[in-house]
């Protein structure tokens, strides 16, 4: 399937008179997916220099120790992220989906440049913890509904029988952000000594991305409105969408369960990946990288596939099937490779997580688009997987570093990834065959 132009093939008109030529579906999904890229960026970088950021800015008595606060800092950050759906959710489905992303990409913009130029604790004390917990904050508030703002806005920039191709975009773009990182610190890790990416050069990933903001701040400022939200004939006041959201607690409770799959899959296979790899497969870091960046690309392929293999079969299908195999597969998949540890098998069994992942996401995130009103899209979308995310994906880092200590079992991850394959199984039925039928059909 092509993404394609929507420009109309009659014969132009003198120049003089011609009407600006709409732009393209491809530069329309570019425009509105960079700011996607940045988030994702940050936060795969945050995790995968864990150690490195626990040494430099969370001093403690044991590198588990360091570690752990350092994964909750990163955790704390999605614990904003309901205030950031319900705020700035409002504030988009009243004044606009453009002007709403382009408010998002400033807040996530101020929270990774705070990260990137805080001298260490070293230098400057409890005060660096401190920056960086607000950085995390203040990325967290953003991306609270940045997500939701992009998907709800190629859900209605979307070709008729297309939307979950287009949709799918939505996470694809991260795995872009994903793949340059991995890229990234493979090319680092090659060209400067560990000792000296421990001190100081874990920093320039970090900086490369402060470099990036204003170019993603000039492709994103070009966005133009969305007609489904034009022909809005009204826009509810805060009071009002925090009624209908009220009203509507079913669709957001089902709607979170629905996205526990995706958050807890896509962090576990990408921000984890690394840490694990080498902290409990005692792998090499340029291996980890490796495998994390094939991962992106496996992801990469998969979310748009199966978004327009959703179109043409249906949502629930998809969702069903790859639910189950997470429940049931997980940590089966994951004690194999602990009892067989090694570069190809860990490969092995990272793409068949990501299989899963592409393909449920792929057709999730476009289903949470339908079962939301419209006058509330934003919001409601943006609050629902604000909720997963806040209460299990953005944990996976750290639940898994703990039940690993806790457990004794390294292979404990499995059974974090299999509880949210189950609870997204139950949420596909609810939506599909229970409580929520009626509003997908509609």
């Amino acid at each position: 399937m092509t993404i394609h132009s929507t420009a109309n093939a009659h014969t132009a008109a003198p120049a003089a008179s011609a009407p600006a030529r709409p732009p393209s579906k491809l530069a329309t999904v570019i425009r509105v997916t960079s700011g996607n890229f940045i988030e994702m960026y940050d936060f795969f970088l945050f995790g995968f220099y864990a150690n490195q950021i626990a040494r430099a800015f969370f001093p403690a008595t044991s590198d588990y120790a360091a570690l752990m606060m350092t994964f909750a800092t990163f955790g704390a950050g999605f614990f904003m992220r309901p205030l950031g759906a319900i705020f700035l959710g409002s504030y988009i489905d009243r004044i606009g989906r453009r002007k709403g992303l382009v408010l998002t990409l400033g807040i996530m913009a101020s929270g990774t440049a705070l990260i990137a130029f805080v001298p260490g604790y070293a230098t400057i004390g409890l005060l660096a913890p401190l920056l960086v917990l607000i950085g995390r904050l203040l990325q967290g508030f953003s991306a609270g509904v940045e997500l939701g703002g992009v998907s709800v806005y190629l859900s209605e920039m979307a070709t008729p029988g297309n939307k979950g191709f287009y949709v799918s975009w939505q996470s694809a773009s991260q795995q872009v952000a994903v793949i340059f990182s991995a890229a990234l610190g493979y090319g680092l890790n090659h060209a400067m000594h560990k000792d000296v990416i421990a001190d100081w050069g874990w920093r320039i990933p970090f900086f490369v991305g402060c470099s990036i903001i204003p170019v993603v701040f000039y492709i994103r400022r070009s966005l133009q409105e969305t007609q489904a939200y034009l022909q809005q004939k009204s826009h509810p006041t805060f009071r009002q969408m925090m009624r209908t959201i009220a009203l509507n607690w079913p669709l957001v409770t089902v709607g979170a369960m629905l996205v526990v799959m995706t958050t807890v899959a896509f962090y576990l296979i990408t921000v984890y990946t690394p840490t694990f790899g080498k902290s409990v497969l005692k792998l090499s870091t340029e291996d980890s990288l490796l495998v994390t960046l094939c991962i992106g690309l496996s992801n990469f392929i998969w979310l748009p596939l199966m978004g327009a293999v959703s179109d043409r079969i249906g949502r629930w299908p998809v969702m069903a099937v790859c639910s189950a195999l997470a429940a049931v597969t997980a940590y089966p998949a994951l004690s194999w490779l602990i009892a067989h540890p090694s570069f190809g098998n860990m490969l092995m069994i990272e793409l068949w997580l990501s299989f899963l992942y592409g393909s449920y996401n792929g057709a999730t995130i476009v289903a949470l688009t339908e079962i939301i009103p419209v006058q509330v899209r934003t919001t409601g979308f943006s609050l629902a997987y604000s909720l997963a995310t806040a209460l299990f994906g953005g944990m996976t880092p750290l639940l898994s570093t703990w039940l690993i200590d806790a457990t004794g079992d390294k292979a404990a991850p499995g059974y974090w990834m299999a509880c949210a394959g189950a609870i997204s199984l139950v949420a596909t039925f609810l939506v599909y065959r229970g409580i929520v039928k009626e509003r997908v059909a509609a």
